[in-house]
């Protein structure tokens, strides 16, 4: 009796896709630049006949730059924006689209539009960052006094950007961090442990895409440390053994005394 009435599983699909996105959610993605990023639309099929658009603005998707549609069976697609220039592909049997050598300008509201006698939409945001550069880690004690330079506190720093952070980590535990919404000031963080032991400390810089470490060299960074002599096991020490006072050697060709004057060395165990 209802066998009449089927509908195309694309439709359903459609319908489906249509009650998600009937609240305006949007989709938030995080790209590195200059990868190539696909926005995917989780349709695994769209109808031949779809009328399938794309719109972008850096706040409001006002711009469109994407329109494709069949006409006397034919598919003609266009790419409108100058804005992407041949950076663009669509993906007609998924709606999603593809942008080649993504950049940091790129970055904004992307919206997918989908007209089958009823229209659907999507929603994205796209942030688009720069690798974060490698921190430097310096002793901060040099800029104040070369009488300082015995003490040891490092500093790590980290041209800023969007969203970027600095951590120091003690082993694998993260001890301290720091961020700033100024991107146009460099971060600093210090490590916060004056002539600090000979555990492990690596500075880390990240943003949502990426990570950049640097480990400290103790011994690169200050002239004296704890662990300089870490690796030797004993020290030359010159002592007289005891009872050094009466040892005499008898010279039995001439039947004299000749004291010692040579004094033996002992080596001491040094406590690590």
């Amino acid at each position: 009796m209802f066998s009449q009435y089927r509908i195309h599983p694309a439709l359903l699909l459609l319908l489906y896709c249509l009650l998600c996105s009937a609240g305006g959610e949007v989709v938030r993605l995080q790209e590195l630049e200059g990868n190539t990023v696909t926005i995917h639309t989780g349709l695994t099929e769209a109808q031949s006949d779809a009328h399938i658009l794309w719109f972008y603005g850096p706040e409001n998707a006002e711009i469109k730059i994407v329109n494709s549609e069949s006409f006397e069976g034919k598919i003609i697609t266009n790419y409108y924006s100058q804005i992407f220039r041949d950076s663009l592909q669509l993906n007609r049997t998924s709606g999603s689209l593809t942008i080649r050598n993504i950049s940091r300008e790129d970055s904004g509201v992307y919206k997918l539009q989908i007209i089958t006698g009823i229209s659907l939409d999507w929603n994205y945001s796209v942030d688009v960052y720069a690798p974060v550069l490698k921190p430097v880690i310096r002793n901060q004690a040099e800029k104040r006094s070369v009488s300082l330079r015995e003490s040891c506190s490092p500093l790590c720093s980290v041209e800023n950007g969007k969203d970027v952070s600095l951590s120091w980590y003690e082993e694998r535990e993260r001890i301290s961090s720091i961020s700033s919404s100024d991107s146009s000031e460099r971060l600093y963080l210090p490590l916060n442990k004056t002539n600090p032991d000979c555990s492990t400390y690596t500075c880390v810089a990240a943003n949502p895409v990426s990570t950049q470490t640097t480990q400290l060299n103790i011994t690169n960074i200050c002239i004296k440390t704890v662990c300089e002599d870490a690796e030797l096991n004993y020290a030359e020490v010159k002592t007289k053994p005891h009872g050094s006072n009466e040892a005499h050697e008898v010279n039995r060709a001439g039947g004299t005394e000749v004291q010692d004057q040579t004094e033996p060395v002992v080596y001491s165990p040094i406590r690590t």
